[in-house]
């Protein structure tokens, strides 16, 4: 039996270390502080409630196909030819599962109560509010690395001590697929309730009605806010939880899987952990570096925060690689390493160049375009949005040949591993976007003067900028994880089959699923944009009804007032109706292409939506970040300001956006991974039934 890894029992320390963060910080930095006036505390209560409805009945209906899988996977037991999977591949996705589950409901749990704290200290200053926002981020941030590492470590030294760490690294692949099965209907569930509402509320309320966003007469205006936590806190933070566990995963098969790592596996599983047990450390550390004057630059500050942390993580990785893993078979460790800062570097620079696309001259020539109408805002937006996706892709493809060049296979997974150490500080980031965007909400509709407003829409305008930074690097780690669970299943068929997968692009079948595999990014695009036109449609009529039916609701009476719950309703039942579809198509669609056409036809399958996926992924969340930020530039007095035709033609390319960047771009980074664990975690009954149908024939 080989030696567990002290470096495996350290991660399930600093797991702990970053729950217990996570918990200091909501209770003292959070929680403490006033929520406000007692209109403040109903607004919250509102969006709180809304919520966590949503998220009860979200989950309420995953477990129905989490039971499903569960039960799937556990039958293999049964079969040695699925000797790959089996009950404790199926706790294992159970655990994974219920740890991302339980980081969701923590975070927003937070995050919604962090809103009315930070409209409340905005009243003092910039700089106290800035002082919640960002810590109650930060909450979500680090019980998604917490559960993540602990879930993860948890399970390696249950089943390492009493099967073997090869057979305990088969079977934790499990938990990626857990992970990966909420993160996407979080995400598209999610995507769906926030642009159903956003639409609805923008368009009914801004154009018809000609009424300012967050106005309390707007009937969407809680099932907006509701839509900000449930798509950007959720959302984002079960997005990265299974990057996060799928790219240490990935390291940990590939030790195994190919004969050139295998003498030295449990080194390459104590170093990537203490990868991951740095980043938690450097994420903590970054917090510190998130500090503003008054009236100062949050974008800097929360910029700042996120390199200070990359920073540190590679001076922490530095320290580790040399101290404790010199050298790893006849390879200094020094080249894993840079394998590892290879992803970091990568992931940073493509967040930048998405801020770059989302901010400055590019969305001025949007806002420009505007003067002549939707269609030109729409055209200018679209195609800066395609533009956006060369240097990303450039800037990718480079980190994977240098990390391939130095580490072989490993590099891959390692650069993954790197991208996606500061996960914490990632997180942390884009959840504050939401907590700011909320309290600018409270602010408006507990009318609490223009000047509060205005520190909280500084606020917001940070958040907006951060959250092109974050979905960029999310698409970024998604590219990266999926590539390295993509290495993981070529070389993983091995180990099940006996025989090398050898994918040949002449090979007729292998051409042919590269354009299916292609193609199959955009029928999922095609499937959620739809579902949030649906979903909206349903809105728009509800809003438009209750101004149409509540006397004085729309001239702003005081004794009006608008029902906000049933237009949470009508968002909630339309996101959990529609993100079935999408979900269950990216689970049966691998294993179908995989038991009909064989092993080399899905390994092609899986590199033509990894090919298509990430610069469409790219292009839907630049195009409509830069949307947005365009309509923001002319509501800031430009061309017009707010109520010119150029505000009413950015506000129609912003609705278009709205789709585009927070509901079809990101849970395209979710589709990639989850379809490439799923080939990973059922190659054995893949290979079984491909045997059979070839039997056939």
């Amino acid at each position: 039996m080989e030696s567990m890894p002290t470096a495996v029992i350290v991660a399930l320390l600093m797991g702990l270390v970053s729950l217990a963060a996570a918990w200091g910080i909501a209770r003292w930095k959070v929680l403490s502080k006033d929520p406000g006036t007692p209109r403040m505390v109903e607004i919250s209560d509102a969006i709180y409630e809304g919520a966590m409805a949503f998220l009860g009945r979200e989950y309420k209906t995953l477990l129905i196909f989490i039971a499903a899988m569960a039960l799937i996977i556990s039958v293999g037991i049964k079969s040695n030819t699925l000797a790959g999977l089996g009950w404790r591949t199926a706790i294992a996705y159970l655990a994974g599962a219920g740890c991302s589950m339980l980081a969701g409901f923590v975070g927003m749990s937070v995050a919604t109560r962090a809103n009315t704290r930070t409209a409340h200290a905005a009243q003092e200053s910039f700089n106290k509010a800035l002082n919640v926002a960002f810590p109650g981020g930060a909450v979500m941030g680090f019980s998604v690395v917490g559960l993540g590492l602990l879930g993860l470590s948890a399970l390696f030294l249950i089943f390492g001590h009493s099967l073997g760490l090869q057979n305990a690294a088969s079977i934790i692949t499990g938990f990626s697929l857990g992970a990966s099965s909420i993160a996407l209907f979080a995400r598209v569930g999610g995507g769906i309730f926030t642009k159903a509402a956003d639409v609805g509320a923008d368009l009914v309320g801004k154009v018809e009605a000609g009424i300012p966003e967050d106005d309390p007469r707007n009937p969407a205006v809680i099932a907006d806010n509701v839509g900000d936590n449930v798509g950007d806190v959720a959302g984002m933070g079960a997005d990265l939880f299974e990057s996060y566990v799928g790219a240490i995963i990935s390291a940990l098969v590939i030790a195994f899987a190919v004969d050139a790592y295998r003498p030295f596996a449990g080194s390459i599983i104590g170093y990537a952990m203490s990868l991951v047990s740095v980043g938690i450390v450097a994420s903590l550390l970054g917090l510190l570096f998130v500090r503003v004057k008054e009236d100062g630059d949050a974008t800097a500050a929360l910029r700042n925060g996120t390199l200070g942390a990359a920073f540190l993580f590679m001076l922490g990785g530095l320290a580790v690689t040399l101290i404790f893993f010199p050298r790893i078979g006849e390879v200094s460790g020094l080249r894993y390493f840079f394998s590892s800062v290879c992803g970091l570097v990568a992931g940073t620079i493509v967040g930048l160049v998405a801020e770059y696309y989302t901010t400055g001259k590019r969305i001025e020539g949007i806002a420009e375009s505007s003067q002549t109408g939707s269609a030109t805002n729409i055209i200018h937006g679209f195609g800066l949005g395609m533009r956006s996706t060369v240097l990303p892709i450039f800037i990718l493809s480079i980190a994977i040949l240098v990390a391939y060049h130095l580490g072989g296979t490993l590099g891959i997974a390692l650069a993954a591993i790197g991208m996606l150490a500061i996960t914490g500080m990632t997180v942390s980031v884009d959840a504050y976007g939401p907590i700011a965007d909320n309290a600018g909400g409270i602010a408006e509709m507990a009318h609490l003067g223009p000047e509060i407003r205005k520190r909280t829409d500084s606020l917001d305008a940070a958040g907006n900028t951060t959250a092109a930074i974050a979905k960029g690097f999310a698409i970024g780690s998604a590219a990266l994880t999926a590539l390295a669970l993509f290495t993981a299943y070529v070389k993983g068929v091995k180990v099940v089959t006996g025989f090398n997968l050898e994918m040949n692009i002449m090979d007729i079948p292998v051409l042919v699923v590269l354009f299916l595999g292609g193609v199959t990014p955009f029928l999922f695009a095609a499937d959620t944009m739809a579902a949030v036109g649906r979903a909206a449609f349903k809105v728009i009529n509800e809003v438009r009804r209750q101004f149409r039916e509540i006397p004085g609701l729309k001239d702003g009476d005081p004794s009006a007032r608008a029902e906000y719950a049933k237009c949470v309703d009508i968002t909630t039942a339309g996101a959990l109706k529609e993100m079935i579809r999408p979900g269950t198509l990216a689970v049966i669609i691998p294993i179908a292409v995989g038991a009909i056409l064989g092993m080399e036809t899905l390994g092609g399958f899986l590199a033509g939506a990894l090919i298509s996926g990430v610069p469409l992924a790219l292009l839907l969340a630049n195009s409509g970040g830069a949307w947005d930020n365009a309509k923001k530039y002319i509501e800031a007095g430009h061309f017009g300001g707010k109520g010119s035709d150029a505000h009413k033609a950015a506000v129609v390319g912003d609705t278009v956006g709205d789709p585009f960047k927070d509901t079809s771009g990101p849970a395209m980074n979710i589709l990639l991974k989850l379809m490439a664990i799923v080939s990973l975690v059922f190659t054995p009954l893949i290979w079984s039934i491909h045997k059979l149908v070839a039997g056939l024939f």
